[in-house]
């Protein structure tokens, strides 16, 4: 089973070059983030067309996660159980409102998320210490996820708008002073190896960025970032066959400012029950 994430921006703006990659590199389930549409205005048709399902979360032009899969999806959960809202208008700060950054969905016995973290912002900005938030109480999550089933394949996929090694931007010395980057934002994210989560391609030796800006000829520069993961349980880690980023799709006519991330994964095929035709 080959699975993959993507932050897309915008999948109305990129329908067309999201499936044809889908069809074109055999993919069989797609975590996509910073979808930028509501379900009523999401292209169905084309995903449909192409012999793919999709389960989505999507609010408003920001933000939005889905899944698109040729494979049956099964308990389909909208958001963590713990997750933060966020506002900085002042009457809603008591309960400030829900963003779509996650999706669950389980196929073939693999429990999957597609995740796009808050980004931050700045460091003394509302947005930094609602995104530190979010990331604890989903690293709690995750660990009550895995004690509770932890022979089940369980992965985070995503944009987690966080480089953790120094080596996963271009020149560390210009983000100093800048998210992505901070000592609390790395801590939060080996959080995740706390409790037991792999990195399924850095752990194989499969290095690259994922991430880079439109602007000042970051990807002929190859000025990037390393911010798109999938982040495996001890049960994923296991069936892991192999990886990659596909740093092709930084190019050509109109791309996303992100890459996929890919894993092939060793699943047996659930067992097919109907009848055989002759």
């Amino acid at each position: 089973m080959r699975v993959a994430t993507w932050n897309v921006n915008s999948i109305r703006t990129r329908v067309g070059r999201v499936v044809d990659w889908l069809v074109r590199e055999d993919v069989d389930v797609l975590a996509m983030q910073e979808i930028k549409c509501k379900p009523n205005q999401f292209p169905f048709d084309a995903f449909t067309e192409a012999g793919y399902e999709v389960e989505l979360h999507g609010l408003s032009q920001w933000n939005g996660v889905a899944f698109a899969s040729r494979l049956p999806m099964d308990e389909v959960t909208i958001g963590f159980p713990t997750a933060p809202g966020f506002s900085k208008v002042a009457a809603e700060l008591a309960d400030p409102p829900q963003e779509a950054r996650s999706i669950g969905v389980t196929v073939q016995g693999v429990r999957l998320w597609s995740l796009y973290v808050p980004n931050g912002r700045e460091l003394e900005d509302p947005h930094y210490d609602y995104k530190l938030r979010w990331l604890a109480n989903l690293a709690d999550e995750t660990q009550k996820w895995i004690t509770t089933n932890p022979s089940q394949p369980l992965a985070l996929m995503g944009d987690f708008n966080i480089a953790p090694l120094d080596t996963d931007v271009w020149d560390i010395t210009a983000f100093e002073g800048k998210t992505h980057v901070s000592a609390a934002e790395r801590a939060a994210f080996e959080k995740f190896s706390e409790v037991g989560l792999i990195d399924a391609l850095r752990s194989r030796g499969i290095e690259g960025y994922t991430y880079w800006d439109y602007q000042q000829l970051r990807f002929p520069r190859n000025e990037g970032m390393h911010i798109d993961f999938i982040l495996g349980s001890k049960a994923f880690n296991d069936i892991v066959a192999g990886g990659h980023i596909d740093r092709e799709e930084r190019k050509g006519d109109a791309p996303s400012d992100h890459v996929p991330v890919v894993v092939d994964l060793e699943v047996e095929d659930e067992d097919d029950d109907r009848p055989m035709i002759f």
